[in-house]
Order: structure tokens, then sequence, then C-alpha cells
């Protein structure tokens, strides 16, 4: 078994290895996704976002889509309002 302290910084791997052989996260590409759908305007200014129609669209779940709310609604590309929904700003 390899210790914790064996193993190579995120960082040197990153140089390492080109970014299309690096693996992504799930949430990460469904966060571009929705990024792309935002600034290429498909998904419009006061546009409520839907979770449920959003992760059939998406061929995703609900759970997935959450933190790629959070990083959109952290550069101010969506806001939530509670229990009113997330909107595109």
């Amino acid at each position: 078994m390899s210790k914790s302290n064996d193993r190579i910084p995120n960082k040197v791997l990153k140089e390492i290895f080109p970014k299309h052989l690096r693996k992504v996260s799930l949430s990460d590409e469904l966060y571009a996704q929705l990024k792309t759908l935002i600034l290429s305007g498909k998904l419009k200014k006061g546009q409520k976002l839907a979770l449920n129609k959003l992760a059939l669209d998406l061929n995703t779940t609900i759970p997935l889509i959450r933190p790629a709310f959070q990083r959109l609604e952290r550069e101010r590309l969506i806001i939530s309002m509670g229990r009113k929904g997330s909107f595109v700003t």
C-alpha cells in the first residue's frame, strides 16, 4: 500500500498530463455545459432554471447539478432565490 505522502501532487500531475487526458468530474462537466448554455444565450437572462427539467435535459440527477449551480452562483451567472428557484442573471 502506498502512503498518502507518496502521492504525486495535483500541481505536478497537471504539468505532466495534457488537459485532454485528465479525468474531469461529472459535476465539472455539468458546470461547463450550463455555463456554455448561459453565455451562448440559450438560457436567457431572467429564465428560471428548473432542476428537474435540467436533470432530464442533461441526462443526470439533481444532486449532481447542485454543485454546478453553486459555482455558477459564485460567478454571478445565476441567482438562487430560495424556494422561488434559481434564475439566469
